[in-house]
């Protein structure tokens, strides 16, 4: 059995694409970068924490299979994380605009007795945002609980000049990545069908 370990609408969208049945566990890790602490290393450390308290949730289930994700926006080796206000979420929006920024999207699937991991890095453009236009987004809330005080599957795409990378992996769960974790698991996403649809 599948499970997800996060509080995440986004990747619970994203995983339910992949057209596998999984269930999902309410997983609260603190999200704190540690000093000297590389950003990429933050973000598997996270990504395998998040796993590994699903898996204890689960441990009475030996078949179970928990997935663990982080996403984390970062800009000049700063870690972008969720702003707690409006005011964090305007310095961060100031700070991106017109500058190139990696989000760093880990994901680690664990079992009772193994693990593996993969990690995404996407390169995202913003173009100059103006206060205004700032101001504006800030008011639809979307910033709430995002990384980096951004949604890109929202509003907030018409900011991005240019991607690099993986559109899901900036949402919160690669999809490429995920589902070639899973498939070492054995789990298979969007099987074929035996008979080819006939037009």
């Amino acid at each position: 059995m599948l499970y997800l370990a996060s509080k995440s609408p986004r990747r619970r969208e994203l995983l339910t694409r992949l057209g596998v049945d999984f269930g999902l566990l309410d997983i609260d890790i603190p999200e704190l970068r540690q000093p000297a602490e590389a950003p990429d290393d933050y973000v598997r450390r996270v990504a395998r924490e998040k796993a590994g308290a699903g898996l204890l949730e689960v441990v009475a289930n030996p078949s179970a299979l928990v997935l663990g994700s982080d996403t984390e926006v970062v800009l000049d080796d700063e870690v972008f994380g969720k702003p707690a206000d409006a005011g964090e979420a305007a310095g961060m929006l100031r700070r991106l605009s017109g500058r190139t920024h990696r989000v760093l999207s880990a994901v680690s699937l664990v079992s009772a007795g193994r693990e593996v991991q993969a990690m995404s890095e996407s390169r995202v453009t913003f173009t100059a945002l103006d206060d205004a236009t700032i101001a504006a987004y800030l008011a639809t809330g979307e910033w709430q609980g995002k990384a980096g005080a951004y949604a890109i599957q929202g509003v907030a795409e018409m900011f991005v000049e240019h991607l690099e990378g993986s559109f899901s992996g900036v949402m919160g769960l690669p999809l490429h990545e995920t589902s070639r974790l899973l498939a070492e698991f054995g789990v298979h996403v969007l099987q074929p069908s035996s008979t080819p649809d006939r037009a």
